[in-house]
């Protein structure tokens, strides 16, 4: 057991995740919260945004709050077809409850398509929105490495604080 007066009042975060594309013509691509038309989706068991899920992980990991997929298994049906915007959202809640409050994010995706950059302040005000702190959200090719062509990855940081922060500061 932690005591309270050893707790530091910052602590970072680190999250992944990786969905391979879909089979699936009727599936839905989303990334950051953004619907991507005429796009192939990425296979999973929620609505399977990458980026959404690398946030969730980054903000429960630095709490201590375990991961994504203890708070929303894949073998729970409440969870088939689910938002992950919604899911990002109840995370920094319990983060919240926990006494923590999210200062930043920030995420790189990697892949090869879709482009990231026009969609780039669209994901960054969705993400946000839900996380109530500023995120931001950097796209990267895989430059030809086979092995990552297969779908799509993301990694993120969060930075949490003890305490609700004054923003305007």
């Amino acid at each position: 057991m932690t005591d309270e007066s050893m707790v530091a009042p910052f602590r970072i975060g680190q999250g992944y995740d990786v969905h391979p594309w879909s089979n699936d013509p009727a599936r839905a691509l989303v990334l950051g919260g953004v619907t991507f038309d005429r796009q192939r989706g990425l296979a999973g068991h929620s609505d399977a945004d990458v980026i959404a899920h690398a946030c969730t992980d980054a903000v429960l990991g630095a709490v201590g709050l375990g991961d994504i997929g203890q708070l929303f298994p894949d073998t729970d049906s409440a969870n088939k077809g689910a938002d992950s915007i919604a899911m990002l959202t109840e995370a920094v809640g319990r983060v919240q409850d926990a006494g923590w409050w999210v200062v930043n994010i920030d995420c790189t995706v990697v892949c090869d398509e879709p482009k990231i950059a026009p969609v780039r302040s669209r994901m960054e005000q969705t993400l946000s929105a839900a996380v109530g702190a500023p995120v931001t959200v950097k796209g990267k090719r895989t430059e030809g490495v086979a092995d990552l062509g297969n779908g799509i990855q993301c990694f993120a940081v969060a930075l949490v604080s003890r305490g609700e922060l004054d923003v305007h500061e």
